[in-house]
């Protein structure tokens, strides 16, 4: 049995604790074949010690026959006579006829036996210790159990159940919906008045999202979009926001940029509890500045921002400035995303976690849209880092743009400058006016190649991070 387990653990510790531990619930096909893999690496590591111990009469073989009883019997009586006509029997003799004559005489000396039981315990001993100091053996299936990690990440025996849980890929049986590219995200959502007060609705959910043409993800969503809904207000609006989670995990929402009573700010176990499942929290504050902003989850951010929880905040001006005025507006949030096999997990800037898509707005090149404007027309862009682990040098062609507002600060008429390239760190928003000086179609994107890749792959001369403005006469 030491050998047996000698064979077992080592196997299993590092399926069950090693990328996929959906081997940890009993419950999973996985778990069954883990197991079963596990008996059969075991039964091999202990084959050896099961043959001599069979070869020195220490136990019965597999194959052993053993005589019936009436061969048994007629063989006892003869070995008695045989004895009796010796004029004696000895110790083993009768122990073994008090046993049916099953007991067996070994022939294994004491240092044999303390040798071989010496190199069970101590192969036992290394089948246990060399997993613990590879993976982390503390954590239990109720820590994270069903949490798949990605592919290349560096986990060891430091690291703790909370960061696996945060870094594991979707679970694709908690998506609820599923959205094709006819669908899109950063829709305007329309408020329910009640005596002045601006009342919206959010709903957290995991849904399944097209990026690209064949290309899904599973993502955490505001309202079964990605970005979430556009909440757009004015300056001196009141407003609530009610927000009920559906995710399989709590979760809050902060207001960036914004400033507003400390218990409507939305970090976790901060401010406010986190939003368990199924509950609702109600937001309320009145909007006191204008520009772009951003909402996005605070309740392990690393996780449910990287997954889609963000969305736009647009604040109109009590008094708009003439100057700033644009004939039309377009606003690009990014994302990053990273899709192996079929699953879905937080893009990070770490080992393992590196993400191979990209998005404007929710879709990655080809399928971002295309932004119309005439020449001649002022375009106003509002840069959102909606992301939250990479910065994007975000570059426009046909000219340079004048940035006009910074992280929904409208900058005094002295301090605005002209640029073609801003670095859009996770967080920041710029409003930059961009006129449309020649016909053709000019491109909006970031300026690391990588980034202008779908899966380290171009279509129709990019993907990712690019979109299109299209100036016609």
């Amino acid at each position: 049995m030491n050998f047996m387990m000698a064979g077992m653990a080592p196997v299993m510790s590092f399926l069950m604790m090693g990328r996929d531990m959906r081997a940890m619930e009993s419950s999973e096909l996985l778990f069954w074949g883990v197991m079963s893999l596990g008996v059969i690496v075991g039964f091999v590591t202990a084959y050896p010690a099961n043959v001599w111990m069979v070869a020195r009469k220490l136990k019965h073989g597999l194959m052993t026959v053993r005589a019936t009883r009436k061969e048994s019997r007629s063989g006892r009586e003869a070995k008695s006579a045989r004895v009796a006509s010796a004029g004696h029997e000895t110790h083993r003799e009768q122990k073994r006829k008090s046993h049916g004559g099953h007991a067996m005489t070994h022939d294994a000396t004491p240092t044999q036996l303390v040798a071989v039981a010496s190199v069970s315990f101590f192969a036992l001993l290394v089948g246990i210790a060399g997993p613990a100091n590879w993976v982390n053996l503390r954590l239990s299936a109720r820590d994270v159990g069903g949490a798949i990690m990605p592919a290349g990440m560096i986990m060891d025996r430091d690291t703790p159940a909370e960061a696996m849980r945060d870094m594991a890929a979707v679970d694709p049986r908690d998506v609820v919906s599923t959205h094709g590219l006819d669908a899109r995200g950063d829709r305007e959502l329309v408020p329910e008045v009640v005596n002045g007060l601006k009342i919206f609705r959010l709903e957290t959910s995991v849904i399944r999202w097209t990026i690209l043409r064949g290309v899904m993800v599973d993502a955490y969503a505001f309202n079964a979009q990605i970005p979430g809904p556009r909440i757009h207000v004015r300056e001196v609006d009141r407003v609530r926001i009610d927000v009920r989670n559906r995710l399989p995990e709590s979760t809050t929402v902060h207001w960036h940029g914004l400033v507003l009573p400390n218990v409507m700010d939305g970090p976790a176990k901060i401010t406010q509890d986190p939003i368990a499942t199924g509950s609702v929290y109600h937001y309320e504050f009145t909007v006191g500045q204008s520009g772009t902003y951003l909402y996005h989850s605070h309740d392990h951010p690393d996780r449910q921002q990287a997954l889609g929880l963000y969305g736009a905040f647009i604040i109109d001006p009590a008094k708009p400035d003439p100057a700033l005025v644009a004939d039309r507006e377009y606003t690009v949030m990014l994302q990053e995303w990273l899709l192996r096999e079929g699953l879905t997990y937080p893009a990070m800037p770490m080992d393992g976690a590196q993400p191979n898509y990209f998005t404007i707005n929710g879709r990655a090149y080809p399928a971002t849209e295309v932004v119309p404007i005439r020449v001649g027309e002022t375009l106003k862009i509002r840069f959102i880092g909606s992301g939250n682990g990479f910065i994007h040098p975000m570059h426009v062609h046909g000219g340079p743009f004048e940035v006009v507002a910074v992280d929904g600060t409208t900058l005094q008429p002295s301090a605005r400058y002209y640029a073609d390239t801003i670095n859009v760190a996770p967080g920041q928003r710029y409003d930059v006016l961009w006129k449309a000086r020649k016909a053709g179609k000019w491109l909006i994107h970031c300026h690391i190649a990588h980034h202008t890749t779908n899966n380290n792959v171009e279509l129709q001369g990019g993907g990712g991070l690019m979109t299109v403005i299209d100036a016609r006469e």
